[in-house]
Formats: structure tokens, C-alpha cells, sequence
């Protein structure tokens, strides 16, 4: 092996993009926790949900509480389809995600302009709205007991091979190729001269006009970009489950994906909502089997970090407490 090409290699090899895939990869070989192959499946869901979500307030600096919103949206576009038009995957997964993001497009027209408290409760506002639509519109979305039946479907090419997604397995290694390109789509964007705009936004954003740059769009864009991950992740949600219910545009599940970018400390460093969201769902699913009354620690332990650790898990790993440095 050329002597100047190793450095490269080990470059390679310690990049925590390629540590994670690699650690996601082995997951299901791992003895005693492979088996639990939905929930592995679900942990890749939301680090999409809440990589896209950090787009919006980790670098832009906008708090939204209604991202939830859009993940559902996502996932009631694809089932409508599936179960009123056509039965399939690619064209409902297309779809469901087209719809979505060009609703968060549109809701973000109307916030754009907004900002601190008065955007925070619109995104509530718009949130608690699309929840009620899909309650009380029984004859498209099911109403109270929502869309089931949504199958998931094989892939390939006709006379060479297929893949039977309804198989567990093969599901969660499909979300996670869906998973480490949309991580590495992410990771241009913040890391792009765009990216940089954001982060001048989150810093000041009167600055940042005075130098000349249109900060209501690039905060429509930042907004509309987290809001076409969040339905993306929404539509993989409902293929895992088979089904869409309203709790997926619950105001709850705004919440979850906030709690874990705290959490894992997505406001110090880009893998911070990887981290986050794979404590919040693997030790959601393992204590409330135990306890249910598990939000009680969970609670106590937000107030915790916001407290003492606003950076969250990785700002205590890399010791740079009290200020925000994402890379």
C-alpha cells in the first residue's frame, strides 16, 4: 500500500459520519440487541427527524415547536395515497414527501418574518391546526383511528432481483442507506457557504442584513429544507408501523424531537441529535416497559441539562459549556 495514502484511510476510518453508519450497520449482529430490530429501525427514523430539525435551530437559531407537524404530514400523505390512490412505494414515499415539504414551504412563507415568542407559538398554532384536520376528517385520513393496512412493498428490478421491505431486516437496512445520505445531504448544507449565512442568522440577524443578505429567505429556506427531512422521516415512520395515526401531529412529538437536540447537544456540534435521539428512543422504549411512569426521570433530566448542561452530552464530551459552537 502507497505509504501517502494511509493518513487517508485513517481519515476515513475515525470521521464519526463513517463511525456511525458502521455502528448502525453492525446493530442487528450484535448478540442480545440485534434482536430488537423495530426499535433500531425507529432510532434511524428520528436521528433523520431531528438532523433535519437541527437545520432550523441549531443553525438558524429558530425554535420551533411544531415540527412535529410536518413529520406527520409526511407520513398522512404517504398513507392517503397508498390506501385512496395507489398502492406502492416509490410514488407514495415521492408524494408523501412533495407534500410535505411544500406545505412547510408554504407555512413558512408566513413565518419568515417572524420572530423570538411569535414565531415559537405560530409553529404551535399551525401544528395544533393540521392535528385537528386529520382528527376530524374521518373520510381521508380515518379520523380517530387513522390509516392502517399501509403495507410496505418490494423493490428491485423486475427479472433481476427483488427485496421484500415487509421483511424487518431488510426495512432497516433500507431507512438506513435513506439515512446516511440524507445525513451526508445535511452535512453539505450546513457546511456549505448557505449553511454559513444561517449561522450568522442564529448570531445576529441584524447584523446580517446590514451586510446585505435576505435573512427571511434564507430563514424560509432553512425552515422548508428541515421541514422536507421531517416528512421524509415521517414517511419512513409509517411504513415501520404500517400505519398512520393523529399522535404523529401531536404537539408531543414536537416536544421529543426539541428534547433530544438538547439532549445529545445538537446546539454544539452537528451529531449532537444523532446522539440525542438514540438515548431518547432507546431509553423511552426499555424504561416505559419497566416504569410507566418513565417522563417523570425523563423530565427531571431535561431540567437537569437545560440547567447546568444547555450544551448538552457532546458539550460536556468536548468541555465547551455555555455557548453554542456547532461544526
Amino acid at each position: 500500500m502507497d505509504v501517502a495514502v494511509r493518513p487517508r484511510y485513517r481519515e476515513i476510518l475515525v470521521n464519526p459520519m463513517f463511525l456511525i453508519t458502521a455502528l448502525f450497520a453492525v446493530f442487528p449482529f450484535v448478540p442480545y440487541i440485534g434482536k430488537f430490530i423495530s426499535m433500531g429501525t425507529a432510532v434511524i427514523i428520528w436521528c433523520l427527524f431531528a438532523m433535519g430539525f437541527n437545520i432550523l435551530l441549531g443553525y438558524t437559531g429558530l425554535p420551533s415547536f411544531g415540527h412535529g407537524a410536518y413529520f406527520g404530514i409526511g407520513a398522512y400523505a404517504l398513507g392517503i395515497t397508498f390506501k385512496h390512490l395507489i398502492h406502492g412505494l416509490w410514488i407514495p414515499l415521492i408524494l408523501g414527501v412533495l407534500v410535505g415539504t411544500l406545505i412547510t414551504a408554504g407555512v413558512g412563507l408566513l413565518l419568515a418574518k417572524k420572530r423570538g415568542i411569535y414565531f415559537a407559538l405560530l409553529t404551535i398554532a399551525f401544528s395544533q391546526m393540521f392535528y385537528f384536520i386529520a382528527f376530524r376528517w374521518d373520510e381521508v385520513t380515518g379520523g380517530e383511528t387513522g390509516l392502517s393496512g399501509i403495507d410496505r412493498m418490494a423493490i428491485g428490478i423486475p427479472g433481476l432481483f427483488s427485496i421484500d421491505l415487509s421483511v424487518g431486516i431488510n426495512y432497516y437496512y433500507f431507512v438506513l442507506v435513506v439515512f446516511v445520505v440524507s445525513m451526508w445531504v445535511i452535512w453539505r448544507i450546513v457546511h456549505s457557504p448557505f449553511g454559513r449565512v444561517l449561522q450568522a442568522i442564529r448570531e445576529n440577524e441584524v447584523r446580517t442584513q446590514y451586510v446585505g443578505y435576505n435573512t427571511a429567505a434564507y430563514k424560509w429556506a432553512s425552515f422548508t429544507l428541515s421541514g422536507l427531512f421531517a416528512s421524509l422521516a415521517g414517511c419512513l415512520h409509517v411504513l415501520l408501523q404500517n400505519a398512520a395515526f393523529p399522535e404523529v401531529l401531536e404537539w408531543t412529538k414536537s416536544g421529543d424531537v426539541v428534547m433530544m437536540t438538547l439532549l445529545g447537544g445538537g446546539l454544539v456540534n452537528f451529531y449532537g441529535s444523532i446522539l440525542g435521539a438514540s438515548i431518547f428512543i432507546i431509553f423511552r422504549d426499555l424504561l416505559s416497559s419497566f416504569w410507566e411512569n418513565w417522563l417523570l426521570l425523563y423530565g427531571s433530566l431535561f431540567v437537569l441539562i437545560i440547567l447546568f448542561v444547555p450544551t448538552g452530552i457532546l458539550g460536556i464530551l468536548t468541555q465547551k459549556k455555555g455557548r453554542a459552537v456547532l461544526k
